[in-house]
């Protein structure tokens, strides 16, 4: 029995230059599943993404996925992409090791946690307020370096990098510091700054766009205050979880936050086309 992939719409080109197109995966003539592939019009067609993968559950554990996975790929190849980007449930034992047995190399996991029904405490001497306009400027140019850099250690040549940088934060801040829907925190302890914390609301769910401490104020717990504050964040502005992305070399935050009580929600695997 042979195992194709099967389109149920034309190629589509949305006005930003995206690709996308959704698939049936088949036995023979019998649908088994589907699946769905696009580009992120930031990303131009360096990298593709497979989204809703899913084989029907009678049809599982024979070898559907991977034939789907190895077809989704030579698609890509076709659209030109670099890269090829997969996020699967972070329950999915099936799917996580379909990622891992066909090469592809985690990169990232979005973590979630519920917010408690009290509101927590900073620590004494720990104080929070709200970033001014005189320190948005450098913080938003330190802000665009680093992103700019995760984006080329992602793959990406500098120079999209360097767009998709600007793109980002151009409809992030809309209205600088003071954007709707996004708060700049500045953490203090004993009149000293110590770190900054960027939430974004998103729908019931507050999420931590970026959170940093100094470096010369690292290892002292002011990363466990900033999270703490993320919580009385979303407590005030009625949230009920905070969520965030976390890339998988950075154990030490990921260590905080597991012992935070965040939870995977997803993880997300890549893989060069050769």
């Amino acid at each position: 029995m042979t195992t194709t992939l099967r389109p149920t719409e034309p190629l589509q080109h949305s006005a930003d230059g995206a690709l996308s197109r959704a698939y049936r995966i088949c036995v023979n003539s019998r649908p088994v599943g589907q699946l769905a592939l696009r580009t992120d019009p930031r990303l131009g067609s360096e990298v593709g993404e497979v989204v809703g993968l899913r084989i029907d559950e009678q049809d599982r554990s024979r070898g559907r996925g991977t034939v789907a996975l190895l077809a989704a790929e030579e698609i890509f190849r076709d659209w030109r992409c670099r890269r090829v980007e997969v996020t699967v449930p972070a329950d999915s034992a099936a799917g996580l090791r379909l990622a891992e047995a066909l090469g592809y190399t985690e990169t990232s996991r979005r973590l979630r946690k519920c917010l408690p029904a009290t509101r927590p405490a900073l620590p004494p001497g720990t104080t929070a307020r709200r970033m001014t306009e005189a320190e948005f400027g450098p913080w938003l140019a330190h802000e665009k370096e680093t992103y700019t850099r995760s984006w080329t250690e992602r793959g990406l040549s500098p120079e999209r990098a360097r767009a998709v940088c600007e793109h980002d934060h151009a409809h992030a801040f809309t209205d600088g510091p003071r954007t709707r829907g996004h708060r700049l925190w500045v953490l203090e302890h004993e009149g000293t700054v110590v770190g900054t914390l960027w939430l974004a609301d998103r729908e019931t769910d507050v999420y931590v766009m970026d959170v940093e401490t100094l470096p010369e104020h690292r290892g002292r717990g002011h990363g466990r205050s900033l999270m703490r504050l993320a919580e009385i964040d979303g407590l005030s502005e009625g949230h009920r979880a905070v969520e965030l992305n976390v890339v998988c070399a950075n154990t030490p935050a990921l260590r905080l936050y597991e012992s935070l009580g965040y939870r995977q929600e997803t993880r997300r695997f890549t893989k060069d086309l050769r």
